[in-house]
């Protein structure tokens, strides 16, 4: 239950906190960032996004390991590194200010943390350990250069979270395998948070996540990485430089061009990556997932190859950033555009309108979605052979508030239906998962999981289809979200146990995005989801 409550409570407060940070950041005029020469938005962002990452991963690393040495330490030095970012993103320090910041965050983290850079594998002779003059400004440049290339690389809706997501999914995943719980739950901390991020982070995004999100994403992935690869001898101590791969080759490829040209290293430009893909003609929403791919590309040969020659993964990684410059020059070169193709463009893109427009698609799917989440919600509450008694007395205050809104106050019944979705759903997944009734085995557990397929896909048809202007949509983060939470409990070696929570976490996330599509899509209309949720509640007391 540690490894789900870290995810979905983290998950929680970054969605809970980031709408209100916006607003008062809006109200307050501060952090907020303007269009300008180099940037792809064209109104008033907040960039205040990194204070609700922050306190979503602290709140639950604090609650479980507020007793462990490298936890206080990696949270002192996070904490520190936030404070400079926040102070950059309201305002505008000097970038030596900034160094600052991650040189002192980074040697909390080396001295206190005991993260260092020790052993480079078969790259030296084996057995050989790098002294400590040398291991600490190795790790701290390792450090302090990460942070900033992901910093760096938040230059797109949604980029450099998509990025961190691969990254510490990845990360928590090799922390499973080799059974470092601590790492683990750091990186399930932070996945959750980006979970909750990237909703309001897509194209066009509501909020960033500032510096102060950005060099905290950055420091925690070198920082985690490093710890990770270090302590653990079977692991290559290159796995750091795969798993940052395409953010450390941007933003080494973007100085190196600057420094030929005279300028300093750190001055704003317009020669990163995802620069190049949109001026190649691609859109924006589809540099973001060439990036993803990218970085997949990375993350999978990390997880495959983990055990291999150091040797090799430094080749392969310098074979791949070769491929990526040599692509990128040729494009140049060839003055070579990305084309959309007039039968997509004519055809489908245009039977697409039409079909938005005219709204069939979305009358005849809707109310399929409306009555079917309704009763798998419903029938999820028969599933558990037994109800916990605190679970029952929860229950009651909930179901008085909502019938006690549904009279009178409407006005805030949404609101209190999307708050009693968020915190009763992962519980009664949870015990229909983990000790569910006999008769459940079998075809009918089967079809069961199915339906979360084929809702997965009425969401992503629902909201394409949509003709909102605003609120739920459905984004390339989506996709890269779902196949994350699909992916959770087919990591290899899975005990019978972690199957189980790996399908707790994407049903409710699963449920989460489909109770999150009705209530926008429904207008103020919720009698059935109201109705729903109320009989719910009452099942759960009365079991």
């Amino acid at each position: 239950m540690i490894f789900l409550s870290t995810l979905l409570l983290a998950l929680l407060i970054t969605i809970a906190m980031t709408p209100l940070l916006s607003m008062l950041a809006v109200h307050f005029k501060v952090a907020v960032d303007l269009p300008g020469e180099r940037k792809v938005h064209t109104l008033p962002v907040p960039r205040i996004g990194g204070i609700a990452m922050t306190v979503g991963a602290f709140v639950p690393l604090l609650y479980w390991l507020h007793a462990d040495h490298f936890v206080t330490a990696y949270l002192a030095a996070a904490t520190i590194l936030v404070a400079f970012g926040m102070l950059d993103d309201a305002l505008d320090i000097p970038p030596r200010f900034k160094f600052l910041g991650q040189i002192i965050a980074a040697l909390v983290i080396i001295l206190a943390g005991d993260v260092q850079i020790r052993s480079l594998g078969m790259l030296l002779p084996d057995g050989f350990l790098l002294p400590g003059f040398i291991a600490l400004p190795l790790t701290l440049l390792a450090i302090v250069g990460a942070t900033n290339a992901i910093n760096l690389s938040d230059g797109l809706d949604g980029l450099a979270g998509g990025i961190c997501l691969l990254i510490f999914a990845s990360i928590g995943c090799l922390a499973y395998l080799e059974g470092n719980q601590t790492i683990g739950l750091i990186a399930l901390a932070l996945s959750g948070v980006l979970f909750g991020f990237l909703r309001f982070n897509t194209h066009p995004a509501s909020i960033f996540m500032g510096d102060a999100g950005s060099q905290f994403l950055g420091f925690s992935a070198a920082s985690l990485s490093i710890s990770l690869t270090q302590a653990t001898p079977t692991l290559s101590p290159v796995l750091p430089l795969i798993l940052l791969g395409f953010p450390v080759l941007d933003t080494l490829t973007v100085m190196i061009t600057r420094i030929s040209k005279g300028i300093s290293p750190f001055s704003a430009d317009k020669n990163h990556f995802h620069h190049h893909l949109m001026s190649l003609g691609l859109h924006h929403a589809e540099s973001v997932v060439v990036i993803y791919v990218f970085q997949t590309l990375l993350i999978i040969s990390a997880l495959l190859f983990r055990y291999q020659s150091d040797w090799l993964l430094l080749v392969e990684y310098l074979g791949f950033s070769a491929a990526v410059l040599l692509f990128f020059h040729w494009a140049r070169k060839k003055e070579w555009r990305a084309h959309h193709f007039d039968f997509f463009e004519v055809r489908i893109a245009g039977r697409f309108r039409l079909l938005k427009r005219e709204g069939t698609a979305i009358k005849r799917t809707f109310p399929v979605f409306v009555y079917g989440i309704s009763i798998l919600l419903f029938s999820i509450c028969f599933m558990a052979r037994d109800v916990p008694h605190y679970l029952k007395i929860a229950a009651v205050p909930l179901l008085v508030t909502i019938g006690l809104i549904w009279l009178f106050a409407r006005q805030w019944l949404g609101r209190t239906l999307r708050m009693t979705i968020y915190l009763f759903v992962p519980f009664a997944v949870y015990l229909s998962e983990t000790a569910p009734n006999r008769w459940l085995n079998g075809t009918p557990h089967t079809l069961y999981n199915s339906l979360f397929g084929i809702f997965a896909v009425l969401i992503l048809v629902i909201s394409k289809f949509s003709r909102r202007t605003s609120g739920f949509k459905s984004s390339p983060m989506d996709f890269l979200i779902i196949i994350l939470a699909v992916a959770v409990p087919n990591l290899p070696n899975n005990s019978v146990l972690d199957y189980q929570y790996g399908l707790v976490a994407a049903k409710v996330i699963m449920l989460y995005f489909s109770f999150e599509v009705l209530l926008t899509e429904l207008r103020g209309k919720y009698t059935v989801i109201a109705g729903t949720i109320m009989l719910s509640l009452l099942v759960l007391i009365t079991r």
